[in-house]
């Protein structure tokens, strides 16, 4: 019987990897339930446990990742930058990503996968985000891309592509294909304005039906406040330990037993994510002034955001204490 290439893709993912037996070995089966939906990340953001992401490119790190119980692979444009030696991610084309999508959806077959927009394929128009972000499902296999920025066209652009039924997951904060606009890789979210704004695009986000928002190098009590208005999860980078999940911090170079080494670090991450020991104060180096925090307060009260703000004051009182979360 004749399959159809997407068909063969859906049942490649129903497999397993475990890197002694897949990186070097092939596959082995793997019950179809144990797979992460966007719906169970939803049901951990309920719960309120943790979410756990990591960034791969390529097969055997997917392997890895996959491996060690990750919630959600992202295959990210910065592979513009780690693999491919670039100075920015705005080189990478979709062309390219795809083929980054294709070799993590084969090593990754239980994480949730989700695919980066590159610059360059999504801005001109709605119909060119669907018909990329239809490309990077079918043809990258992978369930749901990322799509960067706030700006109305952005906005469009994650509302058409949610209602061709495609989940979205938005990114707000630092925005590494905006850095012509922003003048370099430079955090966001550190003064009045520009922290209301981190927290306005994310609504908006959701509002267009987003699953989940990036929060990238905005200070914890801007995340918090975002994190605490939004109903959908917020996933930190370099955003302080109150978001909904983390996105995995930058390994050093090892030497040794890679494998090893790889899953020790990765199982010590998920770990401390989900007992919420990552990330400390060492990890929250984003930092906004007390008179703005109060500022940013008001700001959110006068836009009906109570909790938020409550949620922000929290978090700068519990910043400047010891950096951990207070408990609910």
């Amino acid at each position: 019987m004749c399959r159809s290439p997407l068909f063969r893709q859906l049942a490649r993912r129903l497999l397993s990897n475990v890197p002694e037996s897949t990186v070097y070995g092939g596959p082995r089966p793997q019950e179809a339930a144990r797979r992460v939906t966007v719906n169970t990340l939803r049901a951990k953001h309920r719960r309120g446990e943790p979410i756990t992401v990591v960034t791969a490119y390529d097969y055997p790190s997917a392997v890895h990742v996959d491996s060690a119980g990750i919630d959600v692979c992202l295959v990210g444009d910065s592979a513009a930058m780690v693999v491919h030696g670039h100075d920015t991610t705005l080189p990478m084309s979709l062309d390219l990503m795809l083929e980054h999508c294709r070799a993590v959806a084969r090593g990754a077959r239980r994480s949730l996968l989700v695919g980066d927009l590159p610059f360059g394929c999504y801005e001109s128009s709605a119909n060119q985000a669907v018909d990329s972000a239809v490309r990077v499902l079918k043809e990258g296999g992978m369930d749901a891309i990322k799509l960067e920025g706030g700006a109305p066209s952005r906005i469009s652009a994650a509302k058409a592509i949610v209602e061709a039924g495609i989940a979205v997951m938005g990114h707000v904060g630092l925005t590494p294909q905006a850095i012509s606009v922003l003048g370099g890789f430079r955090p966001q979210g550190k003064t009045i304005d520009s922290a209301v704004k981190v927290v306005e695009t994310a609504l908006a986000l959701q509002e267009v039906g987003c699953f989940s928002v990036v929060l990238e190098c905005v200070p914890a009590p801007v995340a918090a406040a975002a994190t605490s208005a939004l109903q959908i999860p917020t996933i930190g980078i370099g955003a302080g330990p109150f978001c909904s999940g983390q996105v995995t911090p930058k390994f050093c170079k090892q030497f040794g037993n890679v494998g090893d080494v790889i899953n020790k670090a990765l199982s010590e991450y998920k770990q401390e994510v989900e007992t919420r020991s990552f990330p400390g104060p060492s990890h929250t180096p984003y930092k906004i002034t007390p008179t703005d925090v109060d500022g940013f307060a008001n700001a959110l009260q006068k836009m009906g955001l109570n909790e938020a703000a409550d949620a922000a004051a929290a978090a700068a009182e519990g910043s400047e204490k010891d950096g951990r979360p207070k408990e609910n």
